[in-house]
């Protein structure tokens, strides 16, 4: 069977100071693609230097301003976003998004993210990019985002945790639901709920590395053992699994004209 790590920050120095290694586990676990995101101006370099790994290693880049650096981003910034997507015909713009967890939040924050996010959505349709959408609390405001800019071009909304009624509305807006590491937690009933009730063609399977797991480095190793819980959970096999998640990136990676 073949996995993809569909969100999994290798460029993050608990994982890059050890990539070979992570890489190879990964591999030996049937883990063979990843797609890595960036976060901010700051860390695009280091996403760029994985997209020049020989493509045998699997590593596919994005390059985005996440909701968190929302505040200190500049016009000269959607512009450096653009230059570098340039250079790198074949990579997502993410991670991008909207993070309303935080109640203290004032509106004038919750409208820039909203800023930020649209201007990436409209760099993302203008070079016929997929994108990689942090949801925090916000799907709602994503959607109308997404309507509002015109964004057509679909990619991945990841960490979903919500109900089955906010991931149809994304998936009708041409997002797969990014189903990952929070499922290694049987507390997480909400999205074990949603995940029953999901179309194949609606997921794909993420860690978030090295991130969501507690006094533990998480890695694209854990892969099959959320492939494991999702077949649990639908009914299914690990195998189905494999192979839907599987197909399902596939068309992201090839997206319509």
């Amino acid at each position: 069977m073949n996995f993809t790590d569909t969100h999994c920050h290798l460029a993050d120095p608990a994982l890059r100071k050890n990539l070979p290694h992570v890489l190879t586990a990964a591999r030996e676990a049937g883990v063979g693609r990843f797609i890595v995101p960036a976060t901010r101006p700051q860390d695009w370099q280091d996403v760029a230097d994985l997209a020049e790994i020989p493509s045998e290693h699997g590593i596919r880049v994005a390059f985005g301003i996440h909701p968190w650096f929302s505040d200190g981003i500049a016009e000269q910034d959607f512009a450096g976003l653009a230059a570098v997507l340039a250079r790198y015909p074949g990579a997502w713009v993410g991670e991008i998004g909207l993070d309303f967890y935080d109640k203290t939040q004032t509106p004038q924050q919750r409208e820039r993210q909203i800023q930020v996010f649209s201007r990436q959505l409209e760099i993302a349709q203008t070079l016929r990019r997929r994108v990689i959408v942090h949801n925090l609390k916000a799907a709602a405001d994503i959607a109308a985002a997404v309507k509002q800019t015109g964004f057509t071009r679909g990619g991945i909304v990841h960490a979903f945790s919500g109900s089955i009624e906010e991931a149809r509305v994304l998936t009708k807006l041409g997002f797969k639901i990014g189903i990952g590491s929070l499922l290694l937690n049987p507390n997480a009933r909400k999205i074990r709920e949603t995940l029953k009730t999901l179309n194949n063609t609606d997921f794909v399977l993420e860690t978030d590395s090295p991130f969501m797991l507690k006094n533990e480095i998480n890695t694209p190793v854990n892969i099959p053992p959320i492939a494991e819980v999702v077949a649990e959970i639908r009914g299914t096999s690990v195998a189905e699994i494999a192979a839907a998640t599987e197909a399902n990136v596939d068309i992201l990676e090839n997206p319509p004209a």
